[in-house]
């Protein structure tokens, strides 16, 4: 387009669309040319000028969003308008800021649960982004002997760190605790028989099923027991020449109560010592120290399972752990040099990135009595319910400000959960922000008409700020809980309240 476009509009008035190199040249546009590239932002104006054209002339565009541009002035009525460069210009950096957005963002978890597998799981300690950072910026001896000058393995960038807090003879790292459970599998039991609880045949978000994670394996379950009930003998009845692996699986999502019976793991070791065959235990959630010496309910530790007599535990690295999403199998020397040797070992293995971030948190743990204000998960799960309960009264009465009366806001207790799939039945104290919909007084002839679902269309509206707002709706109730809301995230966050006002 090298001059400007003359679109008609109704009652013989005409739009003038400046040219593109018009657009181009102005000294507005550089600063987007700079930070976009020519040719991004020369696309991007083509297209939004056809749609103004297109909406000038009646035809098919986005009526939805009326134009930014200026409307003629009296003086113009009926005459040649021009569309003001400046206004071209402030629609298309809308429209390159929209495109470039990242798709991955930060939001507020107040949905009460600490280890939100859809939010990300763990938030990493600083001394773990600080060294993140600093494997993005440098090349570093990921493979690199520094000693010797030859190839390493990457797995010793942490081993010694694992084998100390665990008590494990050797230890590897891959991508997740799913991939960990798939490469023991299919190394130590392809063409043979697991033996498997029934009821400890889990199955966990995103559709993880034990007993297909055996198939894709090549493994074959052999489920001894009934789902309430599982006895040693059924264990002991189940063994033959076939059999691989004893198998335990915790089960993190979920709990069975009432008549049951499970064979804990120091009952089920001395069967399997006795028949020479491995047991191996997928731990899951994976915490290294006993969490009640901060004031939570109990979680069976790495150090305890393997102590127990376990041959091999697997457990993920992003939950109670603390650190990045990862997988770790610790264990006997010679299991985990085995399963080191699998090829599906490199097609599962972490980089860089993975083992910047634990190294620094693995490290933390030598000092458990620092645990609780340096490592960031537990310093969400250990906080007093009178820190989110004084937290709520500050921000009761922006937020109902902020809402007007369509809305009741009330600071109360809630009950927060650890979440991924750690101690499922476990509520944390806590308190936190509960917003009911008002029923507006109806008249007589002319009802005040709301939404069929206030709460709904709230709870989108939250989910729409710059910084989105993840609560969680329940008995009427959409509820806000503080706990993941710290003091360095407040100004943030009350700084947007102000985009909820109806």
């Amino acid at each position: 387009m090298s001059a400007a476009a003359d679109s008609k509009l109704p009652g013989g008035r005409t739009v003038r669309l400046p040219a593109v190199h018009r657009v181009l040249s102005d000294a507005a546009c550089q600063p987007l040319l700079a930070q976009y590239g020519r040719e991004q932002a020369t696309a991007a104006l083509r297209a939004l000028l056809a749609e103004l054209r297109a909406c000038s002339l009646g035809a098919t565009g986005d009526r939805s969003k009326p134009s930014s541009l200026p409307a003629p002035s009296a003086a113009t009525a009926g005459k040649d308008a021009p569309a003001g460069v400046a206004a071209v210009i402030a629609r298309l950096a809308e429209r390159l800021e929209r495109a470039n957005r990242s798709a991955l963002f930060p939001v507020f978890n107040l949905s009460g649960t600490v280890l939100h597998t859809n939010l990300g799981r763990a938030l990493l300690p600083d001394s773990a982004v600080q060294a993140v950072a600093e494997a993005l910026r440098w090349p570093m001896n990921l493979e690199w002997d520094i000693d010797t000058g030859k190839r390493g393995d990457r797995d010793n960038l942490v081993e010694e760190l694992l084998r100390e807090l665990t008590g494990a003879e050797a230890a590897t790292v891959v991508n997740n605790n799913a991939a960990a459970v798939l490469l023991l599998l299919n190394t130590l039991a392809a063409g043979r028989e697991v033996i498997v609880s029934r009821g400890e045949l889990v199955e966990i978000g995103g559709a993880f099923r034990i007993p297909d994670i055996m198939t894709r394996a090549g493994a074959t379950l052999r489920e001894v027991g009934s789902t309430n009930r599982t006895h040693l003998a059924d264990y002991g009845s189940a063994i033959a020449d076939s059999t691989a692996l004893l198998m335990k699986v915790h089960c993190s999502n979920y709990a069975i109560t009432g008549f049951t019976k499970a064979v804990d793991l120091p009952e089920l070791v001395p069967l399997a010592r006795g028949h020479k065959v491995p047991v191996a235990v997928d731990l899951g959630s994976g915490t290294l120290v006993d969490l009640e010496q901060y004031g939570l309910p109990h979680e069976t530790t790495v150090w305890e399972t393997l102590a127990a007599g376990a041959d091999l535990v697997t457990f993920s690295g992003d939950k109670l752990l603390g650190g990045p999403q990862c997988g770790i199998i610790a264990g006997r020397a010679d299991l985990v040099a085995a399963i080191k040797r699998n090829p599906l070992k490199r097609a599962l293995r972490v980089g860089k990135l993975t083992l910047a971030a634990l190294e620094p948190v693995l490290a933390l743990y030598r000092a458990p009595d620092l645990l609780p204000e340096r490592l960031t998960t537990l310093r969400l799960l250990t906080r007093p319910a009178a820190a989110m309960r004084a937290l709520a009264g500050l921000l009761q009465p922006q937020l109902q400000h902020a809402l007007g009366q369509a809305y009741s806001v009330a600071a109360e207790p809630m009950l927060s959960q650890i979440g991924s799939g750690a101690l499922p039945v476990d509520q944390l104290p806590s308190h936190g922000l509960a917003i009911r919909a008002v029923r507006p007084v109806r008249l007589a002839e002319a009802a005040i008409k709301v939404a069929s679902d206030p709460l709904g269309a709230l709870e989108k509206r939250l989910r729409a700020l710059p910084r989105p707002v993840i609560g969680r709706i329940a008995n009427d109730t959409l509820w806000l809980d503080l706990r993941c809301l710290e003091d360095a995230q407040l100004d943030i966050f009350v700084r947007q309240l102000h985009l909820l006002r109806p």
